[in-house]
């Protein structure tokens, strides 16, 4: 899709506060184009993904346009792009702006490469689920641009109503007489803690507190709590039963799926597309609950950051706030991705004409982000290995095991 500046501007930039303001970048409330009076010249580099690539240019295009401001697009892999941009940003010789997930924060604080982007008025227009995993110490670090989240795949022509709970849906896929009542892919190494958080939190058993902000407190451990100890056991039993298999891959899993071999699939959009290719009839339910309480999966959130060692910043600010934050941009990238757009007209559109994506976002609703603190690192380190312990009967006593691999992570935060 071709970004225009007609486009882009109809959704035009409103009035931004704070340190925006104060540097001269407000844009004009009135929302019909960007502020007269900012001196915008120069140039900002963004980098960026192949995936994102195409609509960024256009985007990049209607920026230049229409405030002169010449934007270099510079191709990345997205695995290598938050180390190269913590290694090169210091040096003067990094982007402006730069694409990336939330849970990169924590690492691109502590680095001190990224600097905060006032929303202001802007901050209500976004899903709040993307506000916070882009919120680092009370700050928004960037402009999000998608939200990502697992939910419960059904085949609907092998069972017509959404399960009640977890074992309401083994019963249900029992009765539909396919090789495998469900489906999850895991690792025969690291199990998969993100695919299973959901089960997790339905324990009660979340990895760490909140602040009264909705900010991890790295001081709160709580994945050792009774219910992380009733989880492990949970663990134990699914495996025995043959629920859950470390030899059941992602892409194991996904294949028997497609092939009518099992009603339910946890995974996420980026699967959806392959069932209904294969001309299943899918419908996108809630994650049945385990433990009791609600399955919270993480929120996975993307979006640009700005680089604190941008040497536009005023123009930079722009191009985030009005032309990635515009519904145009967010709709583009939507279109090219299939993550739900963070900006809210652009998800309600996504929603209303599509039920998968409506689907995962109802899930997405009762998400939570994912911990993008530092101190996360120490978490994965344990968990996933701990996990294909569990659900392949080895290491002793579930309790026991839930209970060192706690020790270990503590010992790692300290």
């Amino acid at each position: 899709m071709k970004v225009t500046k007609r486009s882009i501007l109809a959704f035009g930039a409103i009035a931004a506060t704070s340190a925006l303001a104060l540097a001269g970048c407000a844009s004009s409330p009135s929302g019909d184009a960007p502020d007269e009076k900012a001196d915008f010249s120069g140039q900002i580099t963004v980098w960026v993904d192949a995936d994102r690539a195409e609509v960024m240019n256009d985007a990049a295009e209607a920026f230049t346009n229409d405030t002169g401001v010449k934007v270099t697009l510079v191709q990345k892999e997205f695995g290598e792009i938050r180390d190269q941009f913590v290694q090169q940003a210091p040096t003067g010789k990094g982007p402006d702006v730069v694409v990336g997930a939330h849970d990169w924060l924590g690492v691109l604080v502590d680095n001190g490469v990224v600097a905060p982007v006032e929303l202001g008025d802007r901050a209500g227009e976004f899903e709040k689920v993307a506000l916070d995993a882009f919120s680092y110490d009370g700050q928004v670090y960037g402009v999000p641009y998608a939200i990502e989240n697992i939910g419960l795949l059904r085949n609907t022509d092998l069972v017509a109503e959404a399960p009640a709970d977890f074992d309401d849906m083994i019963a249900k896929g029992k009765e539909a007489g396919t090789e495998f009542a469900f489906l999850v892919g895991l690792d025969p190494e690291q199990a998969d803690p993100y695919h299973l958080y959901p089960f997790q939190t339905s324990f009660g058993a979340p990895v760490f507190g909140q602040n009264s902000d909705g900010s991890y407190n790295a001081d709160d451990l709580q994945i050792g709590n009774d219910g992380g100890k009733a989880f492990a056991a949970w663990l134990g039993e699914q495996g025995k039963a043959g629920v859950l298999n470390t030899n059941i891959t992602g892409d194991l899993a996904k294949e028997n799926f497609l092939a009518g071999k099992s009603p339910f699939f946890l995974t996420g959009p980026w699967n959806a597309p392959a069932a209904v290719e294969a001309g299943l009839n899918v419908a996108v339910d809630p994650i049945p609950s385990a433990g009791g309480e609600d399955a919270q999966p993480f929120a996975g959130v993307q979006g640009f950051f700005l680089s604190s060692e941008s040497k536009n910043k005023l123009a930079a600010n722009e191009f985030l706030l009005n032309y990635v934050g515009s519904e145009e941009v967010q709709t583009a990238l939507y279109e090219v991705g299939g993550r739900a757009p963070a900006l809210t007209s652009a998800f309600e559109a996504a929603v209303e004409g599509d039920p998968i994506t409506a689907g995962f976002g109802e899930v997405g609703a009762n998400a939570v982000p994912m911990p993008s603190i530092p101190e996360m690192g120490a978490v994965w380190q344990f968990w996933g290995v701990t996990e294909t312990a569990l659900i392949n009967g080895k290491g002793g006593d579930p309790a026991a095991l839930w209970d060192k691999m706690t020790a270990d992570i503590q010992g790692a935060i300290k």
